[in-house]
């Protein structure tokens, strides 16, 4: 066969174009493999080691932690960065220490090279603590103190006890919390309702003797009850600090460290594979469900992963509607014209319009004009507080909706599209109207497409990030947007997502290396996060495509 016959044949462009997939596939799988390397094994626990270490100052120290990675650096880098080498090679291997111990030393992490490393050892008994502040401790376990009491304890016994005053701590740690925030929150939130419907009655003209007592009845009732609250809750604090141990550093220091301040510890050196196994799938599993700490660079990411959801689930009740009703007007009811055309082709450069400007148009229109007019209309008692003209969850949602209602415009006109003339005839002669024809018969049949629209729709709104800078996430958020106080789903609170965490982590935060891992393991539970939302879209539109494909054929 010629070349140019070859060419004419068309086989080239399937190549190409299979090439082209290939590479996209490769390359989407690379990432997606390198995310899952550099995140999942962030949790895993890491033997800890012990080093003799001589630095380009020729002191010799000791240091304990893990390795979180190595590299080759340049052998006259090193030198001109002050370190004192000898030898002719090219490369140095470099270590990234994470020693912890932050308010020992100052930092996380330490630079050491090979050649500074004269002893190398793994300490069965060394000891990671994991702490709410200060971040990890390395070091060794010394003793235990009661009401700052050393305990007089031998070695057999101190893990014993150690871990049963840990435990203790933990439990009145949680009951701490709980309190603080179910039932302190439900006190203050009850307070503020007083003192809400008392301005209202004073803006209204209605504050009787009647409904003030019945007002005063409330807060006393209230006050009441927080004094019993408070009271238990001094009894919890003080009960907590009754324990702390004494911890030593690898370099002889000792630390006294109180159990409230405790996560979790373990001593990596002596646990086996399915120990380290268990201690893993904890980690992970802490990551998913607790909130975060130490400025987003340590603790979980929950409250983040549910504002994602809650988020993209409002999101697409509000463009669904939407973007049906624009697409059955433009291809059932609107007249095919010129008018109709610049509306197309203004739909679908709106898709291409940058999402940063959609921010600034939520921020205007709906948290400034719209919120405002709400707080001045139905919200006047909590001015100049404001209610809704205020970034919140809702104001998200709907920027979002608008960024993305051209895509379900689209696919919606083009599902329409599909559905044979002889349908809309077949209906329209049987008596029924052009209304009850498309509400019974062409838009469930359309409903396929729809899905596509908003599967569409909420990959690209659960990724978005720059918009909602500007309506309504932020770093940490001090309560979720669904919770046990009435009316329970609060659209007027900010919240937090998962891509603005990994920009804050990635870009602001102040401990760099001990933030890397965590911007990977949140960009892949953001990609998981996608991911599932959109398999139950899938599914959901499988299923109606099964459903109406009989009368489409």
């Amino acid at each position: 066969m010629k070349v140019q016959d070859w060419f004419k044949s068309g086989s080239p462009w399937i190549w190409l174009n299979a090439a082209a997939v290939s590479a996209s596939l490769i390359m989407v799988f690379g990432l997606l493999a390198l995310i899952m390397v550099r995140g999942l094994g962030f949790f895993w626990p890491a033997d800890v080691q012990q080093m003799d270490y001589t630095d380009k100052q020729g002191q010799e120290i000791r240091l304990m932690g893990e390795v979180w990675g190595e590299e080759e650096a340049a052998f006259q880098t090193l030198i001109d960065n002050g370190y004192k080498l000898t030898g002719d090679a090219e490369f140095i291997t470099r270590y990234t220490l994470k020693t912890g111990n932050r308010d020992v030393y100052g930092a996380d992490f330490r630079l050491i090279i090979e050649p500074g490393i004269k002893n190398k050892s793994t300490p069965d008994d060394a000891l990671v603590v994991v702490r709410r502040e200060w971040g990890n401790f390395y070091g060794f376990l010394t003793s235990i103190k009661e009401n700052g009491t050393e305990l007089k304890l031998d070695q057999d016994a101190l893990w014993s006890e150690f871990e049963q005053r840990k435990e203790r701590a933990l439990d009145l740690h949680d009951e701490i919390v709980e309190i603080q925030k179910s039932d302190i929150g439900e006190v203050n939130h009850g307070l503020e309702s007083l003192r809400l419907l008392k301005k209202r009655y004073e803006l209204d003209d209605d504050l009787t003797p009647e409904n003030l007592a019945e007002l005063d009845a409330k807060r006393k009732a209230l006050d009441a009850r927080y004094e019993v609250i408070q009271k238990r809750l001094n009894e919890l604090n003080q009960d907590i600090t009754r324990d702390s141990f004494i911890a030593r550093t690898a370099d002889g220091q000792e630390r006294e460290i109180q159990f409230e301040t405790v996560v979790k510890v373990y001593q990596p050196n002596q646990m086996s594979l399915p120990s380290k196994l268990g201690t893993y799938f904890a980690n992970i599993w802490e990551f998913v469900s607790d909130e975060p700490r130490e400025a987003n660079t340590e603790g979980g990411v929950f409250p983040a992963i549910f504002g994602t959801v809650m988020m993209v689930i409002l999101m697409a009740v509000l463009v669904t509607p939407l973007g049906v009703i624009a697409a059955v007007y433009l291809r059932e009811y609107a007249k095919q014209g010129a008018l109709t055309r610049t509306i197309r082709i203004a739909v679908n450069n709106l898709a291409g319009v940058p999402s940063i400007v959609y921010g600034v148009f939520g921020l205007g229109f709906f948290v400034y004009f719209l919120g405002g007019n709400i707080d001045r209309l139905f919200f006047s008692e909590g001015l100049p507080a404001p209610t809704f003209g205020t970034p919140g969850i809702m104001w998200s949602s709907l920027t979002l909706a608008i960024l993305t209602l051209p895509v379900v415009i689209v696919a919606t006109e083009e599902g329409l599209s599909r559905i044979p003339k002889s349908i809309r005839e077949g209906s329209l002669a049987l008596g029924a109207t052009k209304f009850e024809t498309l509400w019974r018969t062409i838009i469930p049949m359309s409903s396929p497409a729809i899905m596509t629209g908003l599967i569409l729709a909420v990959a690209r709104a659960a990724g978005e990030v720059a918009p909602l800078m500007l309506v309504g996430v932020v770093k940490l958020a001090p309560s979720l947007p669904l919770d046990g106080n009435a009316p329970f789903v609060h659209l007027d609170r900010k919240f937090m997502h998962l891509g603005f965490h990994i920009y804050d982590v990635g870009f602001q935060s102040p401990n760099v290396e001990a933030a890397r891992p965590l911007v990977y393991a949140t960009s892949l539970l953001l990609v998981l996060v996608i991911i599932a939302l959109n398999i139950v879209a899938i599914q959901i539109r499988n299923r109606l495509r099964e459903k109406y494909r009989a009368l489409e054929s």
